[in-house]
């Protein structure tokens, strides 16, 4: 009976896929992001496949091929370098929304979160714009990129909604070859922003998510993009910046007439004697030399006793709680680093293709959608983790409702040569024992 359980939670993982793509309209979302390629097999069966490798932690080289298509037929659906995948990822994540709008309550303040991870290759060597980028967390350089993600929250569920696979700037750090292309082109204007500014890059994936309809109100983003002009940058976009500043004496900021570094500005303030309060030390506003007014709030480092962090914001109505609050949300975009790390294949895959990396990328975030909206969807107090497994457990196991299909199929062979009084008992028969299942597989026999 355990065994019969087992099989039958197994299929309702591919029954949570099919309602996830019918949900969020996965067959639109592909036609407006340029796909073009010439194949009597529907491009969502690709992405399917893709998602049930992730699930089995196998790579392309190593999955089950489908009867339909090769792995090589995938692997150029991902290399395809007119398909737009950021595009694709907007779309995702705004479908997505959609459908936790109405779980979503109306005082929540929606953030944006910006925030890069390293995506390593250690052993590429032809891997296009491969390039040597700087480790924080080894405090040493490495191969790979660096992956630029936009993502979105509302402190309770955390959706990626656009990236960028960055390369360097600098032509003597990158290994692999560069193809040049035209930069007219979709696949020459990727490459171009794969060697921009991290901070340009930044401001244009936000950009971009809004015009794809993403809501929100706030950008986070930590120290490594804190400065004036990306305040100022983030504020003509029509939204609020609230980020950590460096504590750099080569930033000047006005404060009642005079300019300040932000330590001379704590010194300062410590002079005043003002009385720290529970949750932050200090909170002034300010003015940057482009004149857009910022609240500063001082907040004591539970690191270390004598040492300070620094949280500002263009929002100066904010209560500094607020602000704490708001910025502490940033945490969210750091779990999903990890968890698609550690469960996504985040940055396994043998593709060498820059394109088909960023394809992959794309796949990564969308199977994090499929896990975030399952378990906002059923109200589910399992982590994500915990969902990977379970789904995971589920791809390779179609036993019983393959079994089901061919004794459905054998049934109506038979029916065709019998007299019409025992066809009307046998299908009604059928009809009951196919009601008496569980929805996926009942879904998967009337489909049959």
């Amino acid at each position: 009976m355990s065994s019969i359980n087992h099989s039958q939670e197994n299929n309702e993982s591919y029954f949570s896929i099919d309602t996830f793509f019918k949900q969020i309209g996965i067959g639109e979302i592909i036609h407006q992001v340029n796909f073009k390629r010439r194949t009597p097999i529907n491009p969502t069966e690709f992405i399917k496949w893709l998602l049930t490798t992730i699930f089995v932690r196998q790579s392309l080289y190593r999955a089950k091929e489908a009867p339909a298509f090769t792995t090589r037929t995938v692997r150029n659906f991902l290399n395809d370098g007119r398909i737009n995948w950021q595009k694709f990822v907007c779309l995702l994540a705004s479908a997505v929304i959609k459908c936790l709008r109405p779980f979503i309550d109306s005082r929540r303040r929606l953030a944006l979160i910006i925030d890069d991870s390293l995506f390593a290759r250690p052993y590429s060597k032809r891997t296009e714009l491969l390039a040597r980028v700087y480790d924080h967390d080894k405090h040493e350089f490495l191969h790979g990129y660096r992956a630029l993600t936009l993502g979105w929250s509302d402190a309770n569920t955390f959706l990626p909604v656009n990236f960028a696979l960055m390369s360097s700037k600098d032509p003597k750090n990158i290994l692999g070859p560069c193809h040049n292309l035209d930069r007219r082109s979709l696949a020459g204007r990727r490459r171009y922003q794969a060697q921009s500014k991290m901070n340009q890059v930044a401001v244009e994936l936000v950009s971009q998510a809004l015009k794809h309809n993403i809501p929100a109100q706030y950008v986070l983003f930590d120290s490594w993009y804190s400065s004036p002009k990306m305040f100022d940058q983030i504020k003509q976009l029509g939204l609020d910046g609230i980020g950590m500043l460096k504590r750099s004496t080569k930033v000047y900021y006005r404060y009642r007439g005079r300019l300040y570094s932000v330590k001379a500005l704590y010194e300062r303030l410590r002079s005043e004697k003002r009385s720290p309060k529970a949750t932050y030390q200090y909170s002034c506003v300010v003015k940057s030399d482009s004149g857009i007014e910022l609240r500063l709030v001082f907040v004591r480092n539970q690191r270390k006793a004598n040492n300070y962090l620094v949280l500002a914001t263009t929002k100066v109505s904010l209560h500094p709680d607020e602000i704490i609050q708001l910025y502490g949300r940033r945490w969210q975009i750091e779990t999903y680093f990890k968890a698609a790390k550690q469960y996504l294949r985040f940055d396994k895959t043998q593709v060498q293709n820059y394109d088909g990396l960023c394809g992959h990328l794309a796949i990564v975030m969308m199977t994090y959608d499929l896990l975030a909206w399952q378990e906002r969807q059923e109200k589910d107090e399992r982590t994500i983790g915990d969902l990977f497994y379970i789904m995971g457990e589920a791809m390779p196991d179609l036993s019983l409702t393959d079994v089901l299909v061919w004794f459905i199929k054998l049934l109506n062979q038979l029916v065709e040569s019998e007299p019409v009084a025992p066809i009307k008992q046998l299908n009604e028969t059928v009809d009951k024992f196919i009601s008496s299942l569980p929805q996926s597989i009942a879904f998967q026999l009337q489909k049959a």
